[in-house]
């Protein structure tokens, strides 16, 4: 499916949430995993750059920014942890379909994340978070 009709989805739900009014949100699928994905970034990000765009919704506590076995360059998408699930929607809601660095990022929940299984030079804080979640 095309990036940019997945941004476009995504804010058509939230225009749709608003003109409904209804007491609940399409967020609710989301309310148990603390994880947003991030597609589209430009390969130039690193995950500090990343953290700082995404810190003005809350505290990120973890990234997955991924990158090529091969060369260590970064694939352009990555997978964002934050401490507390109610800034998983400000993200998205917020920063879906902005562009950044001439680039429209997509941003969007995570139901169920999985971490990555090569897992050999991790600090003991991301193997933490990664085995036991946020």
């Amino acid at each position: 499916m095309n990036p940019l009709t997945n941004v476009k989805n995504i804010t058509k739900l939230g225009e749709q949430e608003l003109v409904r009014g209804g007491t609940t949100s399409w967020h609710d699928e989301y309310k148990d995993s603390a994880w947003i994905f991030i597609g589209g970034l430009p390969y130039d990000l690193t995950e500090g750059d990343i953290i700082t765009v995404f810190s003005q919704y809350g505290e990120p506590v973890n990234i997955n920014l991924i990158r090529d076995k091969d060369t260590g360059k970064s694939k352009g998408y990555g997978f964002l942890c934050y401490k507390d699930q109610r800034s998983t929607i400000l993200a998205v809601d917020n920063l879906n379909g902005i562009k950044l660095l001439g680039r429209i990022i997509r941003v969007d929940h995570v139901a169920n994340y999985k971490a990555p299984k090569e897992s050999k030079r991790v600090d003991k804080v991301t193997e933490k978070l990664r085995f036991e979640g946020c």
